[in-house]
């Protein structure tokens, strides 16, 4: 969707950008604070999560949580919240007609919550529910389990549901009072923002009754650990066996890298055709095969990961190797390269379709660095790309030999080992 972008320092401390959707039919916010995980005593790893749950309840002016849901969902808007490592946020989205109505219902319940123990108790009762379902994701659990081991500030849905009981209503109320201050507050803000309405939201988000002092809370300084080991989760419930394998260089990648880096995955794993997926698809080997990366502030992060029969796993890692081989040495053909760029401008006209889709293109990165890019030059971007930056972004990646691995089922500690041996020739072509 066409839209323009309009970042604002107000006077309490409070910072966003303004998502300008012309004749948008929806508004959607939303509202950020860095108040995650890494902020409490490991052991009471759950007080963000229960604050979250518990926040958009019950508040000064109406008495329980179902009454405040009636009266923000009676025209069909929506309001979710969710907790990460750094940061809480806090969503709603709403027609057109009622967006001053739900943004002052939202900004009511963050500044002005009741935290009743009957509400509490209920949802710690339903986060229970939500961390038993979330740890039958065998690949969520094999991945959390990873970055755990690489140092960074995650535990598993299984410890976490050992560690709920130490959570009590005090340390949720403490939580807040710590967190919720305007400077440690970020919005991103999407619809028709026409000047009068950009005015009032102004004026709403500065009278918000929250503390003004102090700064933006910092995130933590996190270096991944390279494994001496595979990790290996047994799960004799589990016949085949989920794997990740992942390298780390100790900086953050610029811009051009991270261009380099999505060409890249297209190239390997996003298509039915691509070189990873594709050929092991087409031997039968998988159904599926994927591959990312995440720019942290002080490092970068490639994997790639599947679901695979133990029988098939020295075939699969056996194209993985030959084709990050190819892109090692420099053999990347460059029609495939065309491909790839034709596939992401392709994607990229598809990624602001919706007035939240258009936000959520801005949303992870404000929120996390406070930076954003102008949308209309990604295709320019996209088509800048090298075959020598691939190249040397993925050297990079492997080079500093900060490497990992992970093995969640029933094919034993043994044949995780041993996997991870095999894999050895990645980083060594990289040397």
């Amino acid at each position: 969707m066409k839209h323009t972008v309009e970042e604002l320092t107000l006077k309490n401390g409070i910072k966003g950008l303004l998502v300008n959707v012309p004749d948008a039919s929806v508004m959607t916010y939303d509202l950020s604070f860095r108040a995650g995980d890494y902020l409490v005593d490991p052991q009471k790893w759950e007080i963000p999560h229960a604050m979250e749950h518990v926040l958009l309840g019950a508040n000064q002016i109406y008495k329980t949580s179902r009454e405040f849901q009636a009266e923000l969902e009676k025209n069909g808007a929506y309001a979710n919240a969710s907790t990460g490592s750094y940061d809480i946020t806090y969503e709603a989205e709403c027609a057109d007609f009622e967006w001053d109505r739900i943004l002052t219902l939202l900004l009511t319940a963050i500044s002005k919550p009741l935290f009743l123990k009957t509400e509490f108790e209920a949802e710690m009762g339903n986060i229970r529910e939500e961390l038993f379902s979330r740890s039958n994701n065998h690949f969520r659990h094999l991945n959390l389990a990873l970055r755990e081991k690489y140092g960074y500030h995650v535990l598993t849905d299984q410890q976490r549901l050992k560690r709920l009981k130490n959570v009590k209503l005090e340390d949720v109320k403490e939580h807040y009072k710590q967190t919720h201050r305007t400077p440690n507050m970020r919005f991103v803000i999407a619809g028709n923002i026409t000047e009068p309405r950009k005015e009032i939201l102004i004026k709403l988000l500065e009278v918000i009754d929250l503390p003004n002092n102090g700064v933006r809370t910092a995130l933590p300084v996190e270096k991944p650990k390279s494994l001496d080991k595979a990790l290996y989760i047994e799960n004799k419930s589990v016949e085949n066996l989920y794997f990740y394998i992942d390298t780390f260089m100790n900086r953050r990648a610029t811009e051009p890298e991270i261009y380099a880096l999505s060409l890249l995955n297209v190239m390997l794993t996003e298509t039915l055709h691509s070189k990873i997926f594709g050929r092991a698809r087409e031997k039968g080997l998988v159904y599926g095969v994927g591959s990312n990366y995440t720019r942290y502030l002080n490092a970068t992060n490639f994997w790639i990961g599947a679901q695979v029969m133990t029988t098939n796993t020295e075939k699969l890692f056996k194209i993985i190797k030959e084709e990050m081989h190819y892109v090692l040495s420099g053999k990347i053909k460059e029609d495939d390269i065309k491909a790839a760029k034709l596939y992401s401008l392709g994607k990229y006209q598809r990624g602001a379709q919706t007035v939240s889709g258009t936000a959520n293109l801005y949303t992870g990165r404000y929120f996390y660095e406070e930076e954003y890019e102008d949308y209309e030059q990604i295709p320019d971007k996209i088509q800048a790309v090298t075959k020598e930056q691939i190249q040397a972004i993925v050297m990079a990646l492997y080079s500093e030999n900060i490497r990992g691995f992970g093995i969640l089922g029933s094919c034993g500690d043994n044949f995780a080992q041993k996997s991870f041996k095999s894999l050895d020739e990645l980083w060594a072509t990289s040397i």
